[in-house]
């Protein structure tokens, strides 16, 4: 979507998503994504554990991706959207990412949950400022804006548990944003 300068309202261009087509696609690439990051903090906390020092944080954050996903799947029910075909590659993926971050050590598992919650508030930025076009999907709007406070929250306690100070912060974060980008445009699509 572009915006014709001094028009404050939306301007559509050829082969971009609107209505229907675009709520399917946020719809869907959400419940992936929210599945995804269920699966990696799972992995990390299979890895880590119930008693290490970051445990409590990473069930804290388990339990509002799962909330996240529980609201997406009933979207994808109410709303007869097809979800990704990519969830079996997400279920293996991202358990393998947390479990590989966490077996670095805590500052790598944290550093992958900087990365992958960076992309995302870009990812739900962009949704919401989509939806600003679809005053009848307020309600939408409202839930990925709440659910991007949540990743933001994510991203600040894993800052705060040391992400930065992880071996090859720079290396690793660059791949996990980037492994998440793919996975977000492959599951909008797939």
């Amino acid at each position: 979507m572009t915006r014709k300068p001094g028009n404050s309202g939306p301007r559509w261009i050829p082969g971009d998503r609107q209505g229907k087509a675009l709520v399917d696609r946020i719809v869907r690439v959400d419940h992936a994504g929210e599945y995804g990051a269920t699966r990696i903090y799972a992995g990390q906390i299979a890895v880590l554990g119930d008693r290490h020092p970051a445990a409590p944080e990473l069930r804290h954050m388990l339990e509002q991706e799962q909330e996240h996903l529980a609201t997406f799947e009933k979207m994808i029910v109410a709303r007869r959207v097809r979800p990704t075909a990519l969830t079996p590659l997400w279920h293996v993926a991202g358990f393998a990412m947390g479990a590989a971050t966490a077996m670095m050590g805590e500052k790598a598992a944290m550093a992958c949950t900087v990365a992958v919650e960076e992309a995302i508030d870009e990812h739900y930025a962009a949704q919401a400022t989509a939806l600003e076009a679809l005053p009848e999907e307020a309600e939408l709007k409202s839930v990925v804006e709440k659910f991007r406070e949540d990743e933001l929250e994510h991203r600040d306690t894993a800052l705060a548990r040391g992400a930065e100070q992880a071996l090859g912060y720079p290396v690793l974060s660059a791949a996990i944003k980037g492994g998440s980008r793919m996975a977000i445009w492959l599951s909008e699509r797939v």
